[in-house]
Parts: C-alpha cells; structure tokens; sequence
C-alpha cells in the first residue's frame, strides 16, 4: 500500500523543475493521514515504505531519493543524484546536491550544503554555513570544522576530511588542500587578511594531525 500520494498542487522551482506536493495516505512516522507535505518531482524521489518524509517547504527533485527512516523538511532541497538514508535529516535551509549522500544519524541543518560525492555519516552534524564538497568523507563532527568572520568577506570557511585522507577546504570559489590554500592566500591576498589566513591554515593542520 502507497503511504503518499502526490496533489493536482505544483510549483516551479528556482532550476525550472515542476514539483508537486505530496500528502499522506496513511500514517507514518511524524506524519499523519491525510497531512499534505513538501514539494517532489515524481513518485520515486521518495520511499514508499518505511518512515522516510518530505515535509514543509522542502524539496527533492532530479534522481534524488529520500528512504528508510530519513527527513528533509523546513526549506530543505536535495536535488540531482543525492540520496538522504537510514535515520538522517536534512533541514533549514541546507542542500544536498550533485552524487551526495547523507546517512546514519547525520543531520544537515542551517544553509549547510553538501555536494559533488561527499558522504556525511554517522552522527556527524553539518550546519550553519559549512560547505562539504569534493570526495568529503564526514563520519563525524571530528572530521569536519567551520571558521567564520575572517577574509576580507567575512565568509565561513569549511575543513573537512576526504576519501583519500586529505584535508581539504572550501572558501568561496576556493577547493583544494591545506597547502594549496596556503599558495591561493600568498598569491590574491596580503597584510592582516593573509595572515589570518596562514595562521588558521597552521591551526588546522594541526588539529586534524592524528596523534
């Protein structure tokens, strides 16, 4: 038996996909019969069975799939070739995009985006600006950090760990490794900014050293 269906409801969303809301058949989870819920592009983009849920105003469109007992809600989007599994939780304004996947107990809250073949996993808890890309490999919050207010956009720089055990680091329209986001910072920046730079490169490098 469907748990879902989806509503004569639609939208357009801001990548020109048609989404249509979907409501509960049954009750499931959190959900109640007959309880309308967020936004999808076609049946497939959620489970059919188990606890799994699009709720509010969030979003899965493309080949993204939401299933066992997971959640995106709040203004959430999961998009492209995505997956969110197993007891994880996307929400706020977060996004997982591109071949991404979320999982375990993980949680993807805040503008937090999760993109290109990162997997967040475990308990790890990925929030506020954080910006996880690349092959990221977050089984937990040790293996990613957030630095915010420094540069000359006060932005929040992302570390975290990859597939290939690098540290890697996402800066704007930086990504690349410690070192190379030393060379980036002595070539486009100087004075205090770039010290502040080279300094927080040295923290964490030092904080990731596996002892």
């Amino acid at each position: 038996m469907k748990k879902f269906e989806l509503t004569t409801e639609t939208k357009i969303n801001i990548f020109g996909k048609k989404l249509f809301r979907i409501k509960a058949l049954i009750s499931f989870g959190p959900i109640s019969a007959g309880e309308k819920g967020g936004w999808v592009e076609k049946e497939e983009n959620l489970s059919q069975s188990g606890n799994a849920c699009v709720s509010g105003n969030a979003e899965v469109s493309g080949n993204a799939y939401v299933c066992d007992n997971a959640c995106v809600r709040g203004n959430a989007y999961v998009c492209d070739n995505a997956c969110v599994r197993d007891n994880a939780c996307v929400r706020g304004n977060a996004c997982v995009c591109d071949n991404a996947m979320v999982s375990g107990d993980a949680e993807v809250s805040g503008d937090a985006c999760v993109r290109d073949n990162a997997w967040v996993r475990g308990n790890a808890w990925v929030r506020g600006n954080a910006w996880v890309r690349g092959n990221a490999w977050v089984r937990g919050n040790a293996d990613y950090t957030t630095i915010h207010g420094f540069g000359t956009q006060f932005r929040t720089t992302t570390f975290f760990r990859c597939k290939d055990k690098e540290i890697r680091v996402s800066c704007g329209c930086f990504f690349g490794t410690i070192s190379e986001f030393r060379e980036q910072v002595k070539r486009t920046r100087k004075g205090k900014v770039a010290e502040e730079y080279l300094m927080i490169a040295d923290l964490m490098e030092k904080h990731f050293k596996e002892e």
